[in-house]
């Protein structure tokens, strides 16, 4: 594995390199399925949401140009990332929730030049490093099979699913992971 350098964005850095992280989103999904889903208005609309999100926390990497980006926050002691489940919810789930224990990882990218090399291994450890949550959540296009291959070797494990109540939107699969397992070895 090759050595990567990670840093941490404070929130008012996130958003000055909102145009920055949108080139890498983009970048990072052309050619998957879905394409719909991974339009780059709707990513920084959604970008701009998350960075407001209690808990915030983002990590990049890349010299001249950005080749990597991992950020997430708390989850909504409301229960609400969890609408749209599929099947019953673990109790364990909503009660680390409710108690502001539970973690999303709102999005995990790298271009595809660096993929294979450790960079998301290095971006989501440096991440989780640390998060004081007992649980940490993340949303994967069943799709797209080199993310959930790599959750699946970080020990992370498949939940279930979830979609939206007016069943226009995607499924996609939920993922967890104990807060200290996250990044992988």
């Amino acid at each position: 594995m090759l050595e990567v350098f990670v840093r941490r964005l404070t929130r008012w850095q996130a958003e000055q390199q909102r145009e920055s992280v949108a080139d890498v989103y983009v970048e990072a999904y052309h050619g998957f399925s879905g394409e719909e889903f991974h339009d780059r208005q709707e990513f920084l609309r959604r970008f701009a949401e998350d960075v407001q999100a209690p808990g915030f926390d983002m990590v990049v990497t890349g010299a001249a140009r950005l080749a990597g980006c991992a950020y997430g926050f708390r989850l909504d002691r409301e229960g609400g990332w969890w609408q749209g489940f599929r099947g019953e919810l673990p109790r364990e789930l909503e009660e680390l929730t409710a108690s502001g224990q539970g973690w999303v990882l709102a999005e995990l990218m790298v271009v595809p030049a660096q993929r294979r090399c450790g960079v998301a291994t290095a971006l989501v450890r440096r991440l989780l490093e640390r998060s004081d949550t007992a649980l940490v959540t993340v949303l994967v296009e069943p799709a797209n099979v080199p993310a959930r291959s790599a959750f699946q070797s970080w020990g992370w494990r498949r939940i279930g699913a979830v979609g939206s109540h007016s069943g226009r939107g995607p499924v996609l699969d939920v993922w967890s992971a104990p807060a200290g397992t996250g990044g992988g070895s």
